[in-house]
Formats: C-alpha cells, sequence, structure tokens
C-alpha cells in the first residue's frame, strides 16, 4: 500500500526557502502572495490492510519523518 506525505513547515514560522523563492518570483512579475517549500515523501508499505497500513504511515511519519514542533503533515492514498 502507498502512501503520499506532504511536509510543510508551520505557518508561524518563517520559512526563509520560500521567502527566497516567492521574491525571486516575484522580481520577475509572476505575483505570488506565498510561497512555502517542504517535502514529498512516497512510502510504500507492506501491509495489504489499508487502515494498518495508514496507521504505520502515521507512526513512520510522526516517529521519524518530521519535527513536530516545526513542521506539520498531511498524509493522502496512492
Amino acid at each position: 500500500m502507498k502512501w503520499g506525505i506532504k511536509i510543510l513547515p508551520r505557518e508561524v514560522l518563517l520559512d526563509t526557502q520560500g521567502r527566497a523563492v516567492q521574491d525571486y518570483l516575484n522580481q520577475n512579475s509572476q505575483g505570488v502572495n506565498q510561497c512555502r517549500i517542504g517535502k514529498y515523501i512516497v512510502l510504500d508499505l507492506k501491509q495489504t490492510d489499508v487502515a494498518e497500513s495508514k496507521k504505520k504511515a502515521i507512526e513512520i511519519t510522526e516517529q521519524t519523518l518530521i519535527n513536530p514542533l516545526i513542521e506539520t503533515y498531511s498524509i493522502e492514498s496512492l
């Protein structure tokens, strides 16, 4: 079972990479209000049961892939 995990910096934190890209785009007349840069990870798990597989993907994400103090995530089935 495959899961896509989108990880972004928390909204209250300054995203320096996103800000740099936003400034560059606006310098080139692209009209961008906000740009945030994050990570996208695809997990292909051995579990075939959807509920069990999602639970495992969330466990891996929360224990290994994110820093909950500065990042948020969303998960989707692929």
